[in-house]
C-alpha cells in the first residue's frame, strides 16, 4: 500500500467538488488564492473541467465560481498584507528579519511595476497564490489590484478547465502519477527550507537571488589622543 501526498490531497479536492458542487469549487479557489493551506489550482481547475464534461457542472458556472473564489481569496490575502504592513516589522529569525528598508523596496517596485506583476503572477503556479500579500503590503490601489488579478486569472483558469475537459478520458491515468510527483514536491520543500536556514545562520544574504553574505567589517575607530603638555620653551 503506497501513500501519496498529492494523491491524498487530490482525493480530498475531488470529494469536496463532487459532494458540495459549485460552492465547493468556490471555497477551494478561495483557499487556493489565499495560499494557506496550499491548495493546488492545477488539480482543482482540471477536475472542474472533468466535471463539466461529465455534466455535473456547467462551463459558465464553473468559470464564474472559480474566478469569484480566486478574487475573494486574493482580496483576503491583500487585506492581510495591507493590515499587517507595520506589524510585520521586526518579524523574523536571525538575519532573516523584515526591516523598514525592505518595505521601501516593495513600495518602489509596486509603484513602477505593480499592475504587470500582479497580472503576470496569476499565470505562474504557486506564485499566483502569494503575490497578493506584497501587493497589499505596498498598498496597491484596490480597484487596480482586482482588475489586474482578473486579467491574469481568466486565461489561467480557462486553460486549466479546458485541459480537464480534454483529458477527461485519461483522468485515472493522470491521477496515478501523483505518487511519482511527490518526489519533486518533497525536494522543493527541502530546498526552500535549506535556503531559509542558510539565510538565518548568515551563510547567505537575505533576499533573491542567492548570494553569499559578506561579514560586517567593523569600522576602525579613530581615537584622538588627548593633548599633551606643550614642550618647554627653549
Amino acid at each position: 500500500m503506497t501513500f501519496s501526498i498529492l494523491g491524498s490531497l487530490t482525493d480530498l479536492i475531488m470529494n469536496v467538488m463532487t459532494t458540495i458542487g459549485i460552492p465547493g469549487l468556490f471555497a477551494l479557489m478561495v483557499v487556493e488564492s489565499f495560499g494557506i493551506p496550499p491548495i493546488p489550482s492545477e488539480v482543482v481547475l482540471p477536475f472542474a473541467g472533468f466535471l463539466v464534461v461529465e455534466g455535473t457542472y456547467s462551463l459558465g458556472w464553473a468559470l464564474t465560481a472559480a474566478l469569484a473564489g480566486g478574487l475573494v481569496g486574493s482580496f483576503a490575502a491583500y487585506a492581510v498584507g495591507r493590515w499587517w504592513r507595520h506589524r510585520m516589522l521586526g518579524l523574523g529569525i536571525g538575519r532573516l528579519r523584515l526591516e523598514p528598508r525592505h518595505l521601501e523596496r516593495v513600495d518602489r517596485f509596486f509603484a513602477r511595476r505593480g499592475e504587470a506583476t500582479v497580472a503576470l503572477s496569476r499565470l505562474v503556479p504557486i506564485v499566483r497564490s502569494y503575490i497578493s500579500y506584497p501587493a497589499g503590503t505596498a498598498r496597491m490601489e484596490p480597484v487596480r489590484f482586482g482588475a489586474y488579478t482578473l486579467l491574469g486569472s481568466i486565461p489561467f483558469t480557462l486553460a486549466l478547465i479546458y485541459a480537464g475537459m480534454v483529458l477527461r478520458s485519461n483522468w485515472n491515468v493522470i491521477s496515478s502519477y501523483f505518487t511519482v510527483l511527490d518526489i519533486p514536491l518533497i525536494a522543493l520543500v527541502v530546498i526552500v527550507v535549506l535556503f531559509l536556514l542558510l539565510q538565518i545562520v548568515g551563510v547567505l544574504a537575505p533576499g533573491w537571488p542567492p548570494r553569499r553574505a559578506h561579514p560586517k567589517v567593523p569600522t576602525p575607530s579613530t581615537e584622538v589622543a588627548p593633548p599633551g603638555n606643550p614642550p618647554p620653551a627653549p
